[in-house]
């Protein structure tokens, strides 16, 4: 069972052009026929696209929602400058044919109760409580049934951005044991996503020893498994996702499988 993981960033390329390579990224991500894609940074008028999607960042103007498709138009003029500024952003999941979906929950990763008391806890100052409040992160969770009559959870995360790599750390442990919650007993838990973490951080000691997942990929990129044995995780080379001048994405994509 193939598990992949992509930060879309947009749909942007590198260097930042004007046109979305969206449309080219889900082809090349879907192309072998995974049993599982778990990509993040989707702008909120693709998440339809996906088999589950879910906003993280609704489509805005400042503090004014708008519709996605009012923020999908004014992002066209230069996608690579604008980003998510008016678009919005979320997660979403692709599952194969040989997998039926069962549930899906979804849980924000840093809500303001929880900002509070791990700020408190970590001593924030007020610069980076600010900072941490500035953009909604969310974790989304599918239970899946595989054909071979396994059942399997799979969890999908973007954490916060943050010079303190403390933020999302915590982030991480919370959709951790978000994914953990979601399963039953016997599940393969999958936690898949951009944890904004690198993977020498001494998080992963804990979710490895203590929780039982398998361990990291070198950078930020991750997809974790407990409950079954995997590959080492493989990260692509650039020129997998080279197109024309253009590297589409600023992360590389990840993967293994389930064995």
């Amino acid at each position: 069972m193939l598990v992949r993981s992509w930060n879309l960033f947009h749909g942007n390329s590198v260097p930042a052009g004007r046109r979305s390579h969206l449309d080219e990224m889900v082809r090349l991500a879907t192309a072998d026929d995974p049993d599982v894609v778990c990509v993040q940074e989707v702008p909120a008028w693709a998440l339809p696209r996906f088999t589950v999607g879910d906003c993280a960042a609704g489509p805005s103007i400042g503090p004014l929602p708008i519709p996605a498709a009012l923020g999908r138009l004014m992002t066209a003029s230069h996608r690579g400058l604008f980003r998510s500024l008016f678009a919005g952003q979320g997660n979403a999941i692709q599952i194969g044919p040989r997998l039926r979906m069962l549930r899906h929950d979804v849980q924000v990763l840093n809500p303001r109760r929880f900002r509070n008391a791990q700020s408190a806890s970590l001593g924030l100052d007020a610069v980076m409580r600010l900072a941490w409040a500035k953009e909604r992160r969310v974790v989304q969770a599918a239970r899946l049934e595989h054909d071979d009559g396994r059942m399997i959870v799979v969890a999908n995360t973007h954490c916060t951005s943050s010079r303190d790599s403390r933020i999302p750390t915590v982030e991480l442990e919370r959709a951790a044991r978000f994914a953990i919650d979601c399963s039953e007993r016997d599940d393969v838990v999958v936690l898949a996503g951009d944890f904004n973490v690198l993977g020498d951080a001494p998080v992963y000691a804990q979710l490895s020893e203590g929780w039982g997942f398998s361990p990291p990929g070198p950078s930020i990129d991750h997809v974790l498994v407990r409950g079954a044995a995997v590959t080492e995780l493989r990260v692509w080379e650039e020129a997998r996702r080279a197109h024309g001048t253009v590297l589409l994405s600023d992360h590389a994509p990840v993967e293994l499988e389930i064995l």
